[in-house]
């Protein structure tokens, strides 16, 4: 991965608690599996950033290389991958997910 690509997700991983790299943005997903996760999110009614991967090749590419995970969407809390959508919507079901996200938000 070219280290420019890095440092700008580095960026938006580091300067937002809650960040998706998705498919389309929170106001308008472009697969389901994004959408799984933006309505997640919104039913825990925490805010978060998104980033459209399908707007940046080298995003879309880099992400996968960043976290070591071939899929999109992906969800990054306080820097940390948590994970994409069947993670989310298996935290979520759990209740581990809104644990995970009040931590993060109060600190």
């Amino acid at each position: 991965m070219d280290a420019s690509v890095k440092e700008r997700i580095d960026q938006m991983v580091q300067g937002n608690t809650i960040m998706v790299f998705m498919k389309g943005n929170k106001l308008m997903p472009q697969c389901g599996f994004s959408n799984n996760v933006v309505q997640i999110l919104n039913i825990l009614g925490v805010p978060f950033e998104t980033f459209d991967v399908l707007s940046d090749p080298e995003i879309r590419q880099g992400i996968k290389d960043y976290s070591n995970w071939p899929t999109i969407p992906q969800v990054y809390v306080n820097g940390e991958f948590l994970g994409g959508s069947d993670i989310m919507i298996e935290l979520y079901q759990s209740g581990k997910l809104q644990e995970i996200v009040e931590v993060a938000l109060a600190s």
